[in-house]
């Protein structure tokens, strides 16, 4: 089992090592475009090994996709953060080319790759790397779900004083502001979350959840990378385990919740061909809408990348 990771910063870096760590492939490449980076960060997880008894052998490059070839699984977390007085549409193109390149190699030395994009913005990077690709949607798909989750229940094991490990929940929609948190289908060890806290307290949650990538932000002046890394690292797992888990996923939607044609966070079956199911939920009314004013916001960004022609 071969996997890679493309991006050696800070997200890519971590989800290296919890993929080391954990044994989950038996050589890890780690590629960047900066000379020497990916090879520094690579020897420094490796000389981790004896520490933490794993045998995964792991390998830096400089922008050499030869050495990915036949990889299982990829992770692509390559890009740029946006800064003072970048527009979102200038952000959207610069890492629209990032991420085309990085997918038309990873393409042409392991055709057969599962592909996990991690850069931002998400929902579009995704439908970015999903149009270069050319292959089944089934195999490209976007990491935030997971994250957003992750913080959700964070947050409610802060608040309740419990184990984050008793706490299951389902969020949807767009990668930001307009994600979609589901009180209705959050339980803390099998019970309804709305049992457990006030309807107030449990919306200022989820309002700290939209905004969760932002609060670190504030507080770092960077953005996150241990969650980050840690969830893609999850996806990863869950694919070449061929675990089956249920995981909120920036999937292409194709006539699932009414919409077509848009890359969009959703539920599905995790396993060893990628997205195996895409599960539908019954949603109420006030869910509804709210999974269409995302997806209404999420098609808008799209739009600008396909205005931008970058795609042939």
């Amino acid at each position: 089992m071969k996997v890679t990771v493309v991006g050696a910063g800070n997200v890519g870096a971590t989800c290296a090592d919890v993929i080391a760590q954990k044994e989950l492939c038996n050589e890890l490449v780690l590629v960047d475009i900066k000379p020497n980076f990916a090879e520094g960060k690579a020897l420094d997880i490796w000389q981790t090994s004896p520490i933490n008894l794993y045998d995964t052998r792991v390998k830096g490059s400089t922008n050499d996709y030869s050495k990915t070839a036949n990889s299982d699984v990829v992770v692509i977390t390559s890009g740029l953060p946006r800064k003072p007085g970048m527009s979102r549409d200038d952000l959207i193109s610069t890492n629209a080319s990032i991420v085309k390149s990085v997918t038309e190699n990873i393409v042409k030395y392991s055709p057969n790759a599962i592909i996990i994009i991690v850069s931002n913005p998400l929902d579009v990077m995704t439908y970015c790397a999903y149009l270069t690709a050319k292959i089944d949607s089934s195999r490209v798909f976007g990491m935030a779900g997971i994250l957003d989750t992750a913080r959700y229940r964070a947050f409610l094991a802060e608040e309740l004083n419990c184990s984050p490990k008793d706490i299951q929940a389902v969020l949807m929609g767009g990668h930001g502001d307009t994600m979609v948190p589901l009180p209705r289908y959050t339980t803390v060890g099998g019970i309804p979350v709305t049992e457990l806290i006030s309807k107030e307290k449990l919306d200022a949650i989820i309002d700290r959840t939209k905004k969760g990538g932002g609060e670190i932000v504030n507080l770092l002046g960077t953005s996150a990378w241990y969650a980050p890394g840690a969830a893609a690292a999850q996806m990863v797992e869950a694919i070449v385990r061929d675990q089956k888990r249920i995981f909120p996923v920036c999937a292409l939607l194709k006539g699932e919740y009414g919409m077509n044609d848009i890359y969009l966070g959703v539920p599905v079956v995790l396993g060893k061909n990628g997205i195996e199911k895409i599960i539908e939920l019954k949603l109420n009314a006030e869910e509804k809408q709210l999974l269409e004013d995302s997806a209404k916001s999420v098609k808008e960004v799209m739009a600008v990348l396909d205005g931008m022609k970058l795609i042939a």
